[in-house]
Parts: C-alpha cells; sequence; structure tokens
C-alpha cells in the first residue's frame, strides 16, 4: 500500500520524457523539474485559486503545476524560455481551455502586455535558483503587480526572503517592501528530476496595494539600502560611509537624525529605520541641492 501512494504521488518518468522530446535538463537554465504530486497539491492550496483567477505561471518546464492550474483557474499563461518545453506543453495541454503558452525570457515581458490593467492575477511558479531574485523583483516592480504570488526557491534563498530583523538582508527588504512573506512549507530535493543539492522551500507572497513604509522614491531608497549592506557585518555607520563615499562624521549625523544607534548592523534594521534613515539622507540631499543654487546666484 505504501509503495502504492510512492507510485501515485510522483509523475511519470521525467527522464523519460525529456528523452522522447529529444531533449535534457540544461544547467544553464537551472532546470530541476518537479515531479511530486503532493507538493503540487500545497502550491495550488497555498495559491487559493478560484475559476475567476488569472494566473502567470514562470517556468512551467513539463507542466505538472500547469496541469493542476489550468483545472482550477480561468486563465494561464506560463511562460517558459525553453522553446522546445514551450512547443511541448502547448501540445500536450492543447485542449486545456484559458491556457496560453508563451515561449519568452520572463524578464522581458511586461504583465501589462499579457493582461488587461484592470484584472488582477496571481503568480505560480517554480523558480529557477539562478534567477529567482531578479524575477521576483520584476514583479513586484512593475507597475501592474500581482495580487498574490506562490512559488519554490531555494531553502536558503526562502528563509532570507522571509526573515526578521535581525537576519535582513536587500533580498528580504526588497520583497518585503511591496509585500508580506510566508513559508509554506519545506520540499525535499528528492522531489525534482534531476535533483537539486539542496532542498527548496515553498513561499507565499501577499502583495500590499501600497508599500509597507511610506518611500516616495524607491529607486533612491534602494541606494541607501544597498549602501548599508555595502560592508557586511560591519557597523552601519561604518558601511554607509563605505557605500556612499561620505565621512564617518556625516554618516552619524544621517543615522541620529533617523534615530538609529551608529553601532547597529544593518540586518538588525526594521523597514520602518530604513525609510527613516532615508528621509534623512533626502532631506541632507535637499538641503546641499539648495546650498549650491544659493552659492551660483
Amino acid at each position: 500500500m505504501r509503495g502504492q501512494n510512492t507510485i501515485e504521488r510522483f509523475s511519470p518518468d521525467a527522464k523519460s520524457l525529456l528523452h522522447r522530446l529529444g531533449t535534457r535538463a540544461k544547467k544553464g537554465l537551472g532546470q530541476h523539474f518537479l515531479i511530486d504530486r503532493g507538493v503540487v497539491e500545497k502550491i495550488v492550496s497555498a495559491a487559493e485559486l478560484v475559476p475567476s483567477d488569472t494566473v502567470i505561471e514562470v517556468g512551467p518546464g513539463l507542466g505538472i503545476l500547469t496541469g493542476e492550474l489550468v483545472k482550477r483557474a480561468g486563465n494561464v499563461t506560463a511562460i517558459e524560455v525553453d522553446p522546445k518545453l514551450a512547443s511541448a506543453l502547448q501540445k500536450r495541454l492543447f485542449k486545456s481551455a484559458g491556457l496560453t503558452v508563451i515561449n519568452a525570457d520572463v524578464l522581458q515581458v511586461d504583465p501589462l502586455e499579457l493582461i488587461d490593467r484592470k484584472r488582477r492575477y496571481k503568480v505560480v511558479a517554480n523558480l529557477p535558483y539562478y534567477i529567482a531574485a531578479p524575477i521576483l523583483r520584476h514583479f513586484l516592480e512593475v507597475s501592474l503587480k500581482p495580487s498574490l504570488m506562490v512559488f519554490m526557491v531555494q531553502k536558503e534563498v526562502g528563509q532570507s526572503i522571509a526573515a526578521a530583523p535581525g537576519d535582513m538582508s536587500i533580498l528580504s527588504i526588497s520583497v518585503q517592501l511591496y509585500g508580506k512573506p510566508t513559508i509554506v512549507d519545506y520540499v525535499p530535493a528528492q522531489s525534482f528530476y534531476p535533483q537539486p543539492k539542496v532542498d527548496s522551500a515553498i513561499v507565499r507572497i501577499d502583495v500590499y496595494s501600497k508599500t509597507a513604509v511610506d518611500v516616495k522614491d524607491t529607486a533612491d531608497f534602494f541606494e541607501i539600502v544597498k549602501a548599508g549592506f555595502s560592508a557586511p557585518r560591519k557597523q552601519i555607520r561604518n558601511s554607509l560611509a563605505l557605500g556612499l563615499r561620505l565621512t564617518s562624521a556625516e554618516t552619524g549625523e544621517l543615522l541620529q537624525k533617523a534615530s538609529i544607534k551608529s553601532q547597529r548592523r544593518p540586518e538588525t534594521l526594521s523597514l520602518e529605520e530604513w525609510a527613516n534613515l532615508h528621509r534623512a539622507f533626502s532631506s541632507r540631499a535637499t538641503k546641499l541641492g539648495r546650498s549650491k543654487m544659493q552659492g551660483n546666484s
């Protein structure tokens, strides 16, 4: 009985299917195909799909997740960069109503090209490890953001995304500015073919209607954040001075204005503290600009 459950849980042999398609898993594309139907169920359950939903799937691969998405959502757009897999997926699921397969690099696709601006959508995906962070930023920073994202990433990346102050990183800040991340579950390496060297995590992000903290210029905000993390494990005063090319006294003044102790380390700062620091720097930059204008008049 136990063996029967195992057979039912795992999809047909991915290696044989790839062979029939005349291809193989490409390391350069970070291809590790999900074969565990139990994990598929956890992903679609976390996405809380209903027939009226519109879904964008990134990297459908052999289509084990795609097949479940088209059963539960009204419209599914699957974006696959591998032309052979994109063609095979279209042929296998050609009778599925509401499915569109696009052979493209997702980073070159604006959701506005796929979805009416008036419609909200969800992103559901098994993200390639090597490009997961850029894909997340792509969807969280575009003008038409998803309402929800459910995806798999490397376990350590998932933990970094959901980290609290004390373990924050540029990645966690860049995600948590736009949404609330939750780790749904962890996934062992044997749930994929070929097996990766690490386990994975299913992560859900409930995307906010506006940023978690008031940031008028997000590009400028992230310049401050990047500067703060420019010297890992150093005190925030020293890393900011290095990243912004300021003196220690100047960064100390900024930190004091933002009510942040100079001895703190960047990973301990909360989103609100980063926002306060950004406001302090913006105020300083404005004053400097005025001084220059007055000096030239």
